[in-house]
């Protein structure tokens, strides 16, 4: 088993509160990391863990857990831990795991997962579109894609999105969130195999070859992949094909990393709009 077996790695550093008395990490402690990535792979897959089981049908619950232990980590260590789905069965799936410090296996895990009814425990066929989810991510596929459109075609699903992280999760006021400008505006959203969506952008035409890139939202409970990134490459693209020099937007300061690392620049100063410190950023194309 190596570290590049592996398509799904979350990284992690020992805590204080994970050493024993030998000063090494407590052995249980392992499957609590594994646990950690299982929520990485979930993401990885562009799926909601609770309303992707909700659509399924059913919940995944763990049947077996073994652990091997090669080598012990110690408080400070930074630890790699991959999983993947080695099978998938009738009603269960074998998902394997590796901890690694560097290129050194310090523990590999086996997982059985069994998926069943959560009213009675009792187990179901795995569903096809779950199965062939887990079988495309470990071949290498795409997991999500990105559909742009109108607001005809694709205001039902934005809107679902955006309500969730703006109005619900930030607290914007519904009626500041959705404008007139959605109607002529070019709009994206990223949908997972499931038929989801997840993210969702908007890009408006500010001026004479400026796009204005806005309202970008995405699932807080598939965060930190690359979701996002997916997303507003899609929209700086079709800026692009519409013959924009200039793509701008307003970015709220906890995302300005993010939009810097796609190549945007600050071009103002911070602000402040309904309630959240924003910052202005334009990326010539």
């Amino acid at each position: 088993m190596q570290r590049s077996d592996f398509r799904c790695v979350h990284r992690l550093r020992v805590r204080w509160a994970e050493v024993d008395m030998q000063k090494i990490v407590f052995n249980a402690h392992y499957l609590m990391y594994i646990d950690t990535a299982m929520s990485d792979y979930w993401r990885a897959l562009a799926l909601p863990y609770e309303s992707s089981m909700l659509a399924l049908g059913g919940e995944m619950y763990v049947k077996k857990a073994t652990l091997e232990y090669h080598a012990s980590a110690r408080l400070d260590d930074t630890l790699d831990v991959g999983l993947r789905c080695a099978r998938v069965g009738n009603s269960s799936s074998l998902f394997e795991a590796g901890i690694f410090s560097g290129d050194r296996l310090l523990v590999s895990g086996e997982l059985v997962y069994v998926f069943a009814d959560p009213a009675t425990q009792t187990s179901r066929p795995v569903p096809p579109a779950l199965r062939a989810i887990f079988e495309d991510f470990e071949a290498g596929a795409d997991m999500a894609e990105v559909r742009t459109g109108d607001w005809n075609t694709l205001g039902r699903d934005a809107g679902r999105v955006r309500t969730a992280v703006f109005v619900h999760e930030q607290g914007i006021p519904a009626e500041i969130e959705a404008d007139v400008q959605d109607i002529s505006a070019r709009h994206a959203v990223l949908y997972n195999r499931l038929g989801m969506p997840i993210a969702a952008g908007r890009l408006l035409q500010q001026a004479p070859g400026v796009g204005r890139i806005g309202r970008m939202a995405v699932d807080r409970s598939v965060r930190g992949v690359q979701w996002g990134r997916q997303l507003l490459d899609a929209l700086v693209k079709a800026a692009r094909a519409r013959g924009d020099s200039e793509v701008r937007l307003h970015a709220q300061r906890n995302a300005e990393g993010f939009y810097r690392r796609a190549g945007f620049s600050v071009v103002g100063e911070p602000y402040e709009e309904a309630g959240i410190a924003h910052i202005a950023m334009a990326r010539r194309l």
